[in-house]
């Protein structure tokens, strides 16, 4: 207990792909995602992806702060966010050329989640509940992608 994952292929090379991890692109594909805004300073492109970049994330169900604490350019991002009794999750975005273009890997790590067993179960469950809203996101990222 503690990681999620899911996985999608998607058509298209990971450079392609990278360019819709940045957060502010997430409200085009992001099944709930209502609006994100950057807090930290954002000068160039590539000031999204640094680790350490910061914005306030705006879905249905909460507010909540993500922050960069991995980037590797077309390989990897990860985000941490905090919210409501949860003290940390991080989710990753995994990319991995294949053949036919970039298997995207959605990682979910909630080992740090507080409250002990309890919030686990709590966040497992919350999941659950949420896994067809990734999986459409997911679909839809591919759709928007490999139009």
């Amino acid at each position: 207990m503690g990681t999620i994952e899911k996985t999608v292929e998607i058509r298209v090379p990971p450079e392609k792909v990278w360019e819709m991890l940045a957060l502010d692109r997430m409200p085009e594909w992001k099944e709930g995602c209502k609006s994100v805004e950057y807090t930290s300073e954002v000068h160039t492109p590539e000031d999204k992806y640094k680790v350490g970049a910061t914005a306030r994330f705006v879905d249905q169900h909460s507010k909540l702060m993500m922050t960069i604490v991995d980037s590797l350019e077309n390989v990897k991002i990860t985000y941490r966010s905090s919210y409501s009794f949860v003290h940390r999750i991080e989710l990753t975005y995994a990319l991995e050329l294949v053949e036919k273009g970039t298997k995207l890997r959605y990682i979910v790590n909630y080992e740090m989640i507080g409250w002990g067993i309890l919030g686990k179960i709590i966040f497992r469950l919350m999941m659950m509940a949420s896994e067809g809203e990734i999986k459409g996101s997911l679909e839809k990222l591919k759709s928007i992608l490999e139009k």
